[in-house]
């Protein structure tokens, strides 16, 4: 079903809108479920959820890698079915594995995307340039990437994603597998591009980067979203502070046992009470102020706790409140029967196939 946006490309002030977009494989798989999302240019937005959820599904369907079976798309104004080259030549694409080719240099590789993208030759040697430096990359332009870092290819992967000076970016895990400096390198350069404008959508198995980089995420399950906020917001959604105990010997006995004090304790009048590896969590309002009543209360109970925290909720609590999973962080290996691993033979689209209108439908 397509349906025309009420906005031109010209004067629509929204990245991405998505209206009850279904996606049914032909096996009868259903991956995407009637979502309902809006995003206005400029913002950095955030799509998580646990693994198989559908997320690669949807964003396929957003970049015309896949055809939605039902509801639309407009992506910078442009529909998704019948405007898709439009659509491609004003986002930026980048996937989960790398596509640069190690056998050109680093200045080589995006004068290869400036060609598949079509920047005018005229314009071609200052966007180089003006890209190594922003992913500080000039050093080692003349290089081969074959001897990079892992952190040193992603960062030549955005710089090839950004030739066209794209609208809008996708960003799909754009830091698994990295060592938590270079994540951390990259995401100056995520902010440096959000801030020059640039919309960005990304995908992430890392709470604390959609944390530290995202106004807003939409939590997916089973093909559905089942939350969207700002991460403040979906926080504040877990019910207060999170309460974490840690029960010497820590049996699993031993943690069923403290769990069920906690509950009939009447210490915390509403919360969330599960066991973790070393003790108990509780989320509540009252965590700080009612704490030690739950000690005294686990004491007398013949149980010694050895360790006593309390911290503001993460984004990992948000999911475990959303979903009744913390099963999140999305294995970077392809998985046999994955929803999201089914939707393309190739995880990594090559940027001719976004500028050249050469994917199959």
């Amino acid at each position: 079903m397509v349906t025309e946006s009420t906005e031109t490309p010209t004067t629509c002030t929204t990245a991405i809108t998505a209206s009850n977009v279904e996606l049914t494989y032909a096996d009868g798989t259903h991956a995407v479920r009637g979502i309902d999302l809006e995003i206005p240019r400029g913002e950095c937005f955030g799509f998580l959820g646990p693994n198989g959820a559908g997320k690669t599904s949807a964003i396929k369907t957003f970049v015309t890698l896949l055809e939605p079976t039902g509801g639309s798309v407009t992506v910078n104004g442009y529909d998704v079915v019948t405007d898709s080259r439009a659509v491609r030549s004003s986002i930026g694409y980048m996937a989960q594995e790398t596509s640069i080719d190690t056998e050109l240099t680093a200045r080589e590789n995006i004068q290869f995307a400036c060609e598949m993208y079509g920047v005018p030759r005229s314009k071609r040697a200052e966007r180089i340039d003006d890209l190594l430096a922003l992913v500080d990359l000039v050093d080692v332009a003349d290089k081969q990437p074959s001897d990079f870092s892992g952190g040193m290819k992603k960062r030549l992967d955005i710089a090839t994603a950004l030739v066209h000076e794209p609208q809008l970016v996708f960003l799909d895990e754009p830091t698994t597998g990295l060592d938590p400096r270079a994540r951390n390198r990259l995401w100056e350069y995520f902010r440096a591009i959000n801030r020059q404008g640039t919309t960005l959508f990304l995908t992430t198995q890392y709470l604390a980067e959609a944390d530290e980089l995202c106004d807003r995420l939409s939590v997916i399950q089973d093909g559905k979203l089942v939350a969207t906020d700002s991460p403040d917001a979906l926080k504040s959604q877990v019910g207060g502070d999170i309460l974490e105990l840690t029960i010497e010997g820590s049996t699993a006995d031993h943690r069923a046992h403290a769990q069920r004090v906690a509950r009939e304790s009447g210490v915390f009048a509403d919360c969330t009470i599960e066991t973790t590896d070393e003790g108990i969590a509780i989320a509540s309002e009252h965590a700080r102020r009612e704490g030690t009543d739950l000690l005294v209360a686990l004491r007398d109970a013949g149980l010694t706790v050895t360790g006593f925290d309390v911290r503001s909720p993460t984004l990992d609590d948000v999911f475990l409140a959303i979903t009744g999973t913390r099963d999140v962080p999305v294995n970077s290996q392809t998985q046999s029967g994955n929803i999201d691993e089914r939707s393309s033979g190739n995880s990594r689209a090559q940027p001719e196939a976004l500028a050249q209108d050469e994917v199959d439908r």
